[in-house]
């Protein structure tokens, strides 16, 4: 029978358990996330992590509980990927948690043993640098894109909002990772506690001063945008079924003095080209509302070959002629990657049979009052660069028109509606998250949310009182600032070491050359 005293780092001797203790670890953040959303535990979350790294016999080691933590995480927070992609989430978890590897050797770089006060200084400095390097690369949409940045668990915290306005998501990731990096040596190496509790205080201080610092929206004004969220449609001819309930829900803001009315992604299976009757019919809502239409298209154009995903503004007269054609598909979803190498995904989950095409520009659409609107279509909402440019380009009010309802009761309905908090935070303008079957979200200049959600199970059409705001956000001025300042972090780190083992190469003594030998041939010999 096992003794229970045996210590943690023999019981850990095991590869095989310290690999599952190292996917459980990487795992944890989960939590932090919808639907859960318990936000503080973002701050210690990755601290066993942290503790299992440092602890690693080897620099190899330390790599390969970075992977394995990696997995765990991309696995837990990309859980609900599983009855569509079955097999193939495990294999992208697995190929996505590699980016961690590094950053588990750099974790026992700095924190092995018991770290001097400056090793300590330079962990709370490039440890998080490094998470932010893999944040970056994996948020690359070829890769599946910004889904589950661990800034993203702080959406409802307005101080952490805040800050998202001064420096993005990017800084939410940095300043998390490096408080569990400090909390992280506070519990393993008493005599290393002073760096890292001074390390809080001035991660403490820091923020505290960004907080107070940064300029809060200036509310100039209010318009009501109008959210139609049809619900789960069942039964044949789903499509046409879901634009008469659609009708129907959107009937009844007539009176209600709407500026705006937003219909969720694919609200309608047809090109308005190609279908006139079914323009004329969304011309006649908008004529008796009183406000334009933004729907979305999922379907084969008539005047260009291939299947887009469109917002498309229709007015009392038709379609105004804005249109915005989706830019970044979802991986699997709408395209597969390398078809020719990856088709056979589509034999193992519910990979597109048929990929969609892209869209080329961003734009801004005028939806009348004087009102510019910048759309977005999906998963594009997790694009922090995407709002940005929207608002840089004169956008008033950013919409995210969605479809979760293949993951309707998973997380990732909530998850997906909370994203639009941090980009509203981050670009000072309110965001109108419009969905077909739930999550739906409004929220203001601050991230703050406006109004009730509406969850999986409803299906109406609601009025939303949005406030608008003036003015540019830090982040809206000067970009990813905190990635750019993290990866001359890494890169100053490279130079160091680099000149380092430079150093220790030129110091090293010269090997011993061949004894002397005589004229005979024999080696000469000492005292002889």
């Amino acid at each position: 029978m096992k003794r229970l005293d045996v210590p943690a780092g023999r019981w850990l001797v095991s590869p095989w358990r310290r690999n599952v203790v190292a996917a459980l670890a990487g795992a944890l953040p989960m939590a932090a996330f919808p639907a859960p959303s318990w936000w503080w535990f973002a701050y210690v979350a990755l601290v066993p992590w942290i503790l299992l790294a440092r602890s690693a016999p080897t620099g190899r080691r330390a790599a390969y509980d970075g992977w394995l933590g990696g997995l765990g995480f991309m696995l837990a927070v990309h859980h609900w990927l599983l009855p569509s992609l079955h097999v193939f989430t495990v294999l992208i978890a697995a190929l996505l948690g590699a980016l961690w590897a590094p950053w588990g050797w750099l974790v026992r770089r700095f924190l092995a043993g018991v770290p001097s006060p400056g090793r300590v200084g330079a962990a709370l400095l490039v440890l998080p640098s490094g998470w932010l390097a893999v944040e970056l690369i994996r948020s690359w949409q070829g890769l599946g894109g910004p889904w589950g940045l661990l800034g993203s668990s702080q959406w409802q915290v307005e101080p952490a909002l805040r800050l998202a306005s001064v420096g993005g998501v990017w800084l939410l990731s940095f300043l998390l990772v490096a408080v569990n990096v400090a909390l992280a040596v506070l519990v393993a190496v008493r005599e290393s506690r002073v760096p890292a509790l001074a390390g809080l205080v001035a991660t403490a201080a820091a923020t505290s001063a960004a907080w107070v610092w940064s300029p809060r929206p200036d509310v100039d004004g209010r318009i009501r945008i109008a959210v139609v969220q049809p619900g789960v449609v069942d039964g044949g001819a789903g499509g046409d079924r879901r634009f008469d309930r659609e009708e129907v829900l959107t009937r009844q803001l007539a009176g209600r003095g709407a500026d705006l009315v937003v219909w969720g992604e694919s609200s309608v299976g047809f090109d308005l080209a190609d279908r006139p009757y079914l323009a004329n019919r969304i011309a006649a809502l908008s004529r008796e509302v009183g406000a334009d239409i933004l729907v979305n298209v999922d379907a084969r154009r008539s005047d260009r070959p291939g299947i887009y995903k469109s917002s498309v503004l229709v007015g009392p007269q038709g379609p105004t002629g804005d249109r915005y054609d989706k830019m970044r598909l979802v991986p699997f979803g709408e395209y597969v990657p390398a078809r020719s190498l990856l088709g056979w995904a589509t034999s193992v989950g519910k990979a597109a049979g048929e990929d969609r095409m892209r869209g080329s520009r961003q734009v801004v659409m005028d939806v009348g009052h004087g009102l510019r609107v910048g759309p977005m279509v999906c998963f594009e909402s997790a694009f922090p660069d995407m709002s940005r440019h929207l608002a840089e380009d004169g956008a008033e009010v950013l919409v995210a028109q969605s479809s979760t309802s293949t993951f309707q009761h998973s997380w990732a309905p909530e998850q997906h509606a909370s994203l639009a908090a941090l980009r509203a935070a981050e670009t000072g303008r309110p965001m109108v998250h419009a969905t077909l079957t739930g999550v739906s979200a409004v929220y203001g200049p601050s991230g703050e949310r406006v109004g009730s959600w509406l969850g999986t199970d409803a299906s109406e059409a609601v009025l939303y009182e949005v406030p608008l705001a003036g003015g540019v956000t830090t982040y809206v001025r000067f970009g990813d600032w905190p990635v750019h300042g993290a990866l001359l972090v890494l890169a100053a780190l490279c130079l160091t070491e680099g000149a380092g083992a430079l150093r220790v190469r030129r110091s090293a003594p010269e090997p011993p050359g061949p004894p002397a030998r005589t004229a005979h041939g024999s080696p000469v010999r000492p005292g002889r």
